[in-house]
């Protein structure tokens, strides 16, 4: 399967994409989260791509995009605004993806510019509302996301870029999940992207501009942001994909998130976890068009 890449403007910005298969087939935008880029789903696409076109880009801040100095730039806003231009030119509503971070942008592209999108896709990514409840608990999740704090750090781009990406290697090996399909060919393209002027600081300023308040174990949290409930639903059909064995997000994240999104499907991949869409592309590919409604054949 080719692999086409381009640069586009979006908002007078330039964005970097891949793309794998024919640009009149359905498109399917492919939102990646930290600390990965647009080509982490190569192992994804290919077998997608039969039946979409697999639009894939590199988000604000990543790789070989747009990534501004200063956390103001990375409010989930600028972040929806951004993919919400790209949907425009691809032909909306579309089918959106959404891994971690880009679950959240894919998140607020259905709740804030439903028009955009008409199916939805997560894959070990978080609504903000259920989120945020089991974040300020004090529980399993709260203890599960005490890293978010070292990622926001003002000393954190320093911390994770020393000594060739030391400490950023170990939180995506070890503390995010397995580690098998993260071969040394790979890492290398990895610490790459991260070594791009600006890159890591912009991609570590997603999580300071993050409102998320995460509680101290056994101390819960009452003073959380003001979340629109009534603005933060999914309208369009959603399917939730889940390793079960992430680490970073446990199934408490996901808990009651059929009050936001009523035609919500939950498939879990037995023997994955967050990297779920590296460790088994084709059972996490087969669940999705499953999913999809069959396309109409001609008569």
């Amino acid at each position: 399967m080719t692999m086409q890449t381009e640069t586009i403007d979006l908002n007078d910005n330039p964005f970097f994409l891949r793309r794998w298969g024919d640009p009149a087939l359905p498109p399917l935008l492919m939102l990646h989260g930290f600390p990965e880029f647009g080509g982490a789903w190569a192992d994804l696409a290919p077998h997608l791509a039969h039946r979409f076109h697999c639009i894939a880009p590199d988000q604000r801040g990543y790789g070989q995009s747009w990534a501004p100095e200063g956390v103001a730039h990375y409010a989930t806003s600028h972040l929806v605004a951004d993919m919400a231009a790209l949907a425009e030119t691809l032909g909306a509503p579309l089918t959106v993806l959404g891994h971690d971070w880009g679950a959240a942008v894919a998140y607020g592209l259905a709740m804030f510019r439903p028009e955009l999108v008409d199916r939805l896709i997560i894959a070990n990514g978080v609504h903000p509302v259920p989120f945020q409840r089991a974040l300020a608990a004090g529980g399993a999740q709260s203890a599960a996301s005490q890293y978010m704090n070292a990622l926001r750090a003002p000393e954190a781009t320093q911390h994770f870029a020393a000594d060739g990406y030391k400490a950023l290697t170990g939180f995506f090996t070890r503390y995010m999940g397995g580690q098998g399909w993260l071969s040394p060919e790979r890492l290398a393209d990895y610490k790459a992207e991260w070594a791009r002027p600006g890159r890591l600081d912009a991609m570590l300023n997603w999580y300071r501009a993050s409102p998320l308040v995460i509680a101290a174990p056994g101390q819960p949290r009452t003073d959380l942001p003001d979340l629109p409930l009534d603005r933060l639903r999914v309208r369009c059909p959603h399917l939730l994909l889940w390793g079960p064995d992430d680490r970073a997000l446990l199934p408490e994240a996901t808990e009651g998130l059929e009050a936001f999104a009523s035609d919500l499907t939950r498939i879990t991949i037995p023997g994955t976890d967050h990297w779920l869409c590296h460790q088994a592309p084709d059972r996490v590919a087969a669940a999705i068009l499953d999913w999809m409604p069959q396309p109409e054949t001609a008569p």
